[in-house]
């Protein structure tokens, strides 16, 4: 994959053109074409903190016991201490990835595993892999990414697989491959 990452701007017409001229912090400009099938980015480290999870809990409404009662946690729960709800490493293990592709559109999730718990207190990281891609819409393909959460040194806690419909940089090269409506 070429290096596109704040190679360019998006050109914003309402900010001084000295600004819109500038490149775009984690940003990318990649197209289908550019999908590399097999490469693979790590992430930085992050650990997650008691406060977070409180407030994500909030955010979401979900006071479980598990996630938000330390006395049930420590004295009555499966794991002796409080978890990070799933939900939370699911979108922190993918924001340490996201990258903001101006080309790129989520499409969905697939195979979302929770395989190991994640505790307050933990350091994860993120490994993405892009597993596929196959021509969609006339202007879209649809490209597969698994994203593989870590904590610690290595014990994998969560599983899934991202799919984002991605814009042609050609999109006449496309046109006899992509799907016919049934």
């Amino acid at each position: 994959m070429s290096a596109t990452v704040g190679v360019s701007s998006t050109f914003p017409k309402t900010m001084p053109a000295e600004h819109a001229e500038l490149p775009v912090w984690n940003a990318e400009n990649w197209f289908y074409e550019d999908w590399a099938v097999g490469h693979k980015i790590r992430s930085l480290r992050r650990t997650m903190s008691e406060g977070e999870s409180m407030q994500f809990n909030a955010l979401v409404t979900d006071m479980h016991p598990y996630v938000a009662d330390d006395i049930f946690a420590t004295t009555e729960g499966q794991f002796d201490k409080r978890l990070i709800a799933g939900a939370l490493v699911f979108s922190a293990g993918l924001g340490l990835v996201a990258t903001n592709c101006i080309n790129a559109f989520s499409y969905g999730y697939d195979r979302l595993r929770f395989i190991k718990p994640t505790f307050i207190g933990d350091t994860i990281y993120t490994i993405r892999t892009n597993l596929d891609k196959r021509p969609k819409y006339q202007k879209l393909g649809l490209c597969r990414a698994s994203y593989e959460v870590y904590k610690g040194e290595g014990e994998l806690v969560l599983y899934c697989e991202h799919l984002q419909t991605v814009r042609y940089r050609n999109p006449e090269t496309f046109a006899d491959q992509i799907e016919k409506p049934s």
